[in-house]
């Protein structure tokens, strides 16, 4: 449990500072704007899955896993 709880701060904090940088190429308009925003989606994309994976999905995974044993 306290390893899981050091964990929160750190991981938010680098998903705020990346969707920071990524998201005005998501809608940026102009020049070059349809490729990067190809490039930027599925980090975007990925960020989000890998942040409701690390703070959701296996600590509730984890939970049932002991509550069965």
């Amino acid at each position: 449990m306290e390893g899981a709880i050091e964990r929160v701060r750190p991981k938010l904090m680098a998903v705020v500072a990346i969707m920071a940088g990524l998201l005005p190429i998501m809608w940026s308009e102009g020049a070059g704007s349809e490729v990067m925003s190809r490039i930027a989606a599925p980090m975007v994309g990925g960020k989000v899955s890998s942040t409701v994976l690390t703070l959701i999905a296996i600590p509730a995974i984890y939970a049932l896993a002991r509550e069965w044993e």
